[in-house]
């Protein structure tokens, strides 16, 4: 789960295994597997960060010890 903000300002935490695809239109839209779409105060390149690094903290919590 990723926390984004809404362009009205609201916060929400998306799970980034929906994400299809992301858009910069200006605004970033995120355009999920289910075909709803999102409006989000982060840049695209923020979003993908974001992906990212709970990808990665993901495999921390699996990896072997």
């Amino acid at each position: 789960m990723i926390p984004l903000t809404k362009i009205n300002g609201s916060a929400f935490v998306l799970n980034s295994e929906l994400i299809k695809y992301i858009e910069s239109t200006p605004d970033t839209m995120i355009t999920l597997t289910t075909g709803d779409r999102l409006l989000v105060k982060e840049k695209t390149e923020d979003v993908i960060r974001k992906v990212i690094e709970y990808g990665r903290m993901l495999r921390r919590l699996v990896e072997p010890t």
